[in-house]
C-alpha cells in the first residue's frame, strides 16, 4: 500500500501574493494536486469553474454543510467558501500531495482535523504595502477593499499558529522559500 499524500496548505491576506507564489510551485512540482475550493460568489471574467473554483448557490452550499460534506468552510464578504472533504480524502488515500488556499480559519480547522497537514502562512512585507498591492490590482469595490484590509489585519494575528511563515517582500525569493518548504515536505513522505 503507497503511503498517504500530504496535505499543504497556504494561507494569506488577499494581496499578499499566495496564488502567484502557490501557482509557481506548482508548475514546478506537478506530482501536486490543487485542492479546488467551493464558493457562492460570483465569477470573475478571469476565472474558470471547476479550475478556480467550484461556483455554487447558496442553496447548495448550505445542504452540503448540513450533509457535513466540508472539512472547512466559512462566510466571508457574504459569501460562501469551503473544502469538500471527500476530494482531499481521495488524494491523499491515493497517495497524491495536496495543495490548499484557503483562509487562516479554514487553515486551523483542516490542521484540525489532520494533525500532519503542513500549514504555510504568506505575510506582506507591511500593511502599507498590502493596501497598495490591493489599491492597485484594481479587482474590488472601494466597500470590499476596507473589508480587506480589515481581515488582512486578523488574518495577521494568526501567523505564529502556521509552520512556516514566508514575507512576500521579494517576489522571487518567496518562490524560490515555497518551493524549498513543499519540496522537503513531499520529500518526507518518499
Amino acid at each position: 500500500m503507497s503511503e498517504k499524500g500530504k496535505i499543504i496548505v497556504f494561507s494569506a491576506p488577499s494581496g499578499s501574493g499566495k496564488t502567484t507564489i502557490v501557482r509557481n510551485m506548482m508548475s514546478k512540482l506537478p506530482d501536486l494536486e490543487f485542492s479546488v475550493s467551493v464558493t457562492t460568489r460570483a465569477k470573475r471574467s478571469n476565472e474558470t469553474d471547476g479550475k478556480d473554483y467550484y461556483f455554487i448557490s447558496e442553496g447548495e452550499f448550505e445542504k452540503k454543510i448540513r450533509d457535513n460534506e466540508f472539512v472547512e468552510w466559512e462566510k466571508f464578504y457574504d459569501y460562501y467558501y469551503g473544502t469538500v472533504r471527500k476530494h482531499i480524502e481521495e488524494k491523499i488515500n491515493n497517495g497524491r500531495s495536496v495543495v490548499l488556499e484557503v483562509d487562516v480559519k479554514g487553515a486551523l480547522n483542516i490542521k484540525k482535523a489532520y494533525a500532519d497537514a503542513v500549514l504555510i502562512f504568506i505575510m506582506p512585507p507591511s500593511m502599507e504595502v498590502l493596501k497598495n498591492r490591493l489599491i492597485n490590482r484594481k479587482t474590488e469595490s472601494e466597500e470590499d477593499l476596507i473589508k480587506r484590509i480589515a481581515r488582512a489585519e486578523m488574518e495577521l494575528s494568526y501567523k505564529d499558529k502556521f509552520d512556516y511563515v514566508v514575507i512576500n517582500e521579494n517576489l522571487e525569493s518567496a518562490k524560490k522559500e515555497v518551493f524549498e518548504i513543499v519540496k522537503n515536505v513531499i520529500q518526507e513522505n518518499k
